[in-house]
C-alpha cells in the first residue's frame, strides 16, 4: 500500500512540472530585450490574456487574442514571423507557446 502511495505522489509531482517547465526550443526574454524587440516589423506579439485583462492595461504592440481562442486564430499569425507571448503570471503564454510550437512558430515569452 505504501508503494501506491508513493507511486501517486511521484506522478502528481511529475505532471505539475510538466506544466510548469518551459517547452523546449521557446525562450524567456527579460524586459530589457523586450524594448528593443518592440520596434521589430518582422516579429508578432501576442498578448495571450483575457479581452477584459488586456482593456485593462497592455503593453502598446501587442495584439490580443485570449488563450481560450487561440487555437482557432493560429492561422492568423505567420509561421515567417517570430511571436512573442505575454500574459500575467507566464502560465497562459507557457501553454499558448506549447500550442504555437506544434504549429512550427518559432516562439519567445516575456
Amino acid at each position: 500500500m505504501e508503494y501506491l502511495n508513493y507511486v501517486l505522489i511521484g506522478l502528481a509531482i511529475f505532471f505539475l512540472l510538466q506544466r510548469l517547465l518551459p517547452v523546449r526550443g521557446v525562450k524567456q526574454i527579460t524586459i530589457s530585450a523586450l524594448k528593443s524587440e518592440l520596434a521589430d516589423r518582422n516579429k508578432q506579439f501576442i498578448d495571450v490574456r483575457t479581452t477584459g485583462e488586456f482593456k485593462t492595461n497592455h503593453i502598446k504592440g501587442f495584439k490580443n487574442i485570449p488563450l481560450h481562442e487561440l487555437s482557432g486564430k493560429t492561422n492568423l499569425l505567420s509561421k515567417e514571423k517570430e511571436v512573442i507571448l505575454i500574459c500575467q503570471s507566464g502560465m497562459r503564454s507557457n501553454k499558448a507557446s506549447k500550442l504555437l510550437t506544434k504549429k512550427g512558430v518559432w516562439v519567445y515569452i516575456f
